[in-house]
């Protein structure tokens, strides 16, 4: 079992920044990819990033730009900076970890709400 803490949400105007984190716990031999999802009101969740043990990142084309994943394998931590926010990227988001058993571990979220 891995436990995912998400950390660093909040309200923020258009245009600012955000930084969130994400610690993770448990069975840390189990954590591989990590990354970030965020499901706004009444929509599906969805990928934002990804980050492979080795540092390959993949963004969804509508943060491209504008957030960086990054990641302390040392201590278990996974970043988000979120720069330039748009209303749209309001949502909860989640922090996930995929074991190279193709399972999945999931954070409890945190709200990010940008303002127009």
């Amino acid at each position: 079992q891995v436990q995912l803490v998400e950390s660093g949400g909040g309200l923020v105007q258009a245009g600012e920044s955000l930084r969130l984190s994400c610690a993770a716990s448990g069975n840390i031999f189990s954590i591989n990819t990590m990354g970030w999802y965020r499901q706004a009101p009444g929509k599906q969740r969805e990928p934002v990033a990804t980050i492979t043990r080795g540092g390959v990142t993949v963004y969804a084309d509508s943060v491209k730009g504008r957030f960086t994943i990054s990641r302390d394998n040392a201590k278990n931590l996974v970043y988000l900076q979120m720069n330039s926010l748009k209303p749209e990227d309001t949502a909860v988001y989640y922090c996930n970890n995929e074991r190279r058993s193709g399972t999945t571990d999931w954070g409890q979220g945190t709200q990010v709400t940008v303002s127009s």
